[in-house]
C-alpha cells in the first residue's frame, strides 16, 4: 500500500504542475492573441494610410501636368469610379 500512496502522490504533483504550465500557456495565449489584434489594427491603418497615399499621389500626376489621353481616360475611370462609390453610399443611406 505503502508504494501505490507514493505513485499517487507523484502524480497528483505532476498534475498539479501540468495544470500550473497549462495555466500559464493558457495566459501567454491570451497575451499573444491581444498583440495579434493590435498588429491586425496597425496594419489596417497602415494600409488605409497606404490607400490614401496612392491616391494623393495619382492626384497630383494629373493635376500638374498636361494629360495624355491615356491619363485621361484613366482619370475619368477614377472618377467614374468614386461617383459610383458615392451613388452606392447615397442608395444605402436612402434605403
Amino acid at each position: 500500500m505503502a508504494l501505490s500512496e507514493e505513485q499517487a502522490k507523484r502524480i497528483l504533483e505532476k498534475l498539479q504542475q501540468v495544470l500550473k504550465v497549462n495555466a500559464a500557456l493558457r495566459k501567454d495565449k491570451e497575451v499573444l492573441q491581444q498583440e495579434i489584434a493590435q498588429h491586425k489594427n496597425k496594419m489596417e491603418l497602415a494600409q488605409e494610410t497606404i490607400a490614401k497615399l496612392d491616391q494623393q499621389v495619382e492626384l497630383l500626376k494629373f493635376t500638374g501636368t498636361p494629360m495624355t489621353d491615356e491619363e485621361k481616360k484613366q482619370f475619368e475611370r477614377r472618377i467614374n469610379t468614386y461617383l459610383k462609390e458615392i451613388d452606392k453610399c447615397i442608395a444605402y443611406l436612402e434605403g
